[in-house]
């Protein structure tokens, strides 16, 4: 297998991690594509740097991240925009209306977090070991521990509003 086939075939194995990192930082179906895009571009470039001592989705998280928090900013100094887009949640085979429901408040307060509380709760949610979220940003996992219990209740106290 080519570097090409290998690298595609990763995107593909992988691409819920984009698909949810490009959900959590943006706000409307074309800005989720272009992050996407952005996403999947920087993977490439730094593709032959990867040196496989840590799982590629740990890799593909911390470039994802990366790409994902340079974009906000750059969002961040364009006009405001409005957003008419609601978040998309993939159906399932059994659909269950309460709980998609939900989940999108759940998303909904998630992106009124800060950059890096929302990488934490994407993380969190994907099931992330507190070591293995350390890893990808940076922090120490007690820091990791710390931060993600005060953004649950930040969340929690949002919600039961």
């Amino acid at each position: 297998m080519d570097k090409t086939e290998a690298f595609t075939q990763m995107v593909r194995n992988n691409e819920g991690i984009i698909f949810k990192m490009t959900t959590i930082y943006t706000n409307n179906d074309q800005d989720q594509k272009d992050l996407y895009q952005d996403i999947v571009y920087q993977l490439w470039k730094s593709y032959d740097s990867f040196r496989n001592e840590s799982k590629i989705s740990t890799w593909m998280y911390r470039v994802g991240m990366n790409t994902a928090i340079n974009s906000f900013k750059k969002a961040k100094r364009r006009p405001n925009q409005v957003s008419i887009d609601q978040v998309i949640v993939r159906q399932t085979e059994h659909y269950d209306m309460e709980f998609e429901e939900r989940l999108k408040l759940l998303y909904a307060h998630i992106k009124q977090l800060n950059v890096l509380e929302k990488g934490l709760m994407l993380l969190l949610l994907e099931g992330k070991k507190y070591e293995e979220i350390a890893e990808i940003t940076g922090l120490t996992p007690s820091n990791v521990g710390t931060k993600i219990s005060r953004i649950k209740q930040k969340l929690k106290s949002q919600i039961i509003k």
